[in-house]
């Protein structure tokens, strides 16, 4: 097959196409594995969900709010945008945690919310616990 038949080597005009083959299909099985988790890369809970993790809110864990009117809050103060990354830092030294619970209302969009979380994990905020009300249904 591909050798002529005075005994001599001839050239080969077949392709092997067995490397090929074998390159598609690790290429398919990367894609496979790696297509659904680009799909989670934050988790999110929608405004109303059902109970999962049961949390009560205290003093000491750190809790920032987003109003409807696009105004920010830590705990009950309100906060400027420039300053929000600088004064969660400086709570997470003073109160022993690096957890942020943000707060968002329902009636934001979610491109602010983004935007928001894309500021804090900018400023190295990179825990971050979205606060959800159950669903009564």
């Amino acid at each position: 097959m591909g050798m002529s038949s005075k005994g001599g080597k001839g050239q080969i005009s077949d392709i092997n196409v067995t490397p090929l083959v074998d390159v598609m299909l690790v290429l398919l099985v990367i894609f496979m594995v790696t297509a659904p988790l680009l799909y989670n890369g934050i988790e999110l809970k929608l405004p109303k969900t059902t109970e999962v993790n049961k949390m009560n809110i205290n003093r000491e864990q750190i809790v920032l709010s987003l109003s409807e009117l696009n105004k920010l809050y830590l705990g009950t103060k309100p906060i400027a945008y420039k300053d929000v990354v600088d004064t969660i830092k400086e709570r997470f030294k003073s109160g022993g945690t690096n957890i942020l619970f943000l707060r968002a209302d329902s009636n934001i969009s979610y491109g602010k919310v983004a935007k928001l979380m894309s500021h804090l994990k900018a400023g190295g905020i990179n825990e971050i616990s979205l606060i959800t009300e159950t669903d009564k249904n």
